[in-house]
């Protein structure tokens, strides 16, 4: 069955400059990237995307974290990836959220640590499940920005929206 997967890349990754190290292991798993893109991330987005960990004591640093505060590098990469079995294939080779926990062969045994804060400096997410997947995605990304129709969509006509375009 196809699924859709939700794949940041954290600051700490892009301020070691893992990008394409990560991208080439995804690569193994013969999925479709069907949406990418570089974003800033508020700490609204931030908020909404760790809610789940809210009443946790680390969650002002997770949240910091993911902004970009802890690394000077105020941006991610949002992907999804789409494909047979997306979920799975990608986890497995995410590995354990807990770097030190994580299979030394993954991308967070062999990228990840952890702060002396205790901050699990991962490198990556990947969504959990196929409903955190649909929940993440639609938080991350319009369904414009996707080149295929993961999910139902309606159309509205919005009046005087302000956007910037280029002069």
């Amino acid at each position: 069955m196809n699924q859709a997967t939700l794949i940041v890349i954290k600051p700490d990754g892009l301020k070691k400059s893992l990008t394409g190290n990560i991208l080439t292991r995804l690569s193994e798993t013969k999925l479709e990237i069907v949406a990418a893109k570089m974003v800033r991330v508020s700490k609204q987005l931030a908020e909404e995307h760790y809610r789940h960990l809210k009443n946790k004591p680390f969650f002002p640093e997770v949240v910091k974290y993911i902004c970009g505060e802890l690394h000077n590098r105020k941006k991610v990469m949002a992907l999804v990836y789409w494909g047979q079995e997306a979920i799975p294939k990608c986890r497995e080779l995410a590995g354990a959220t807990n770097p030190e926990e994580a299979d030394s062969t993954s991308i967070r045994g062999s990228y990840g640590r952890i702060t002396t804060s205790g901050v699990y400096e991962n490198v990556v997410h990947v969504s959990a499940n196929p409903e955190d997947a649909e929940s993440e995605i639609k938080l991350w990304f319009s369904p414009s920005e996707i080149i295929v129709d993961l999910y139902s969509t309606k159309e509205l006509v919005e009046k005087e929206k302000k956007v910037t375009v280029w002069t």
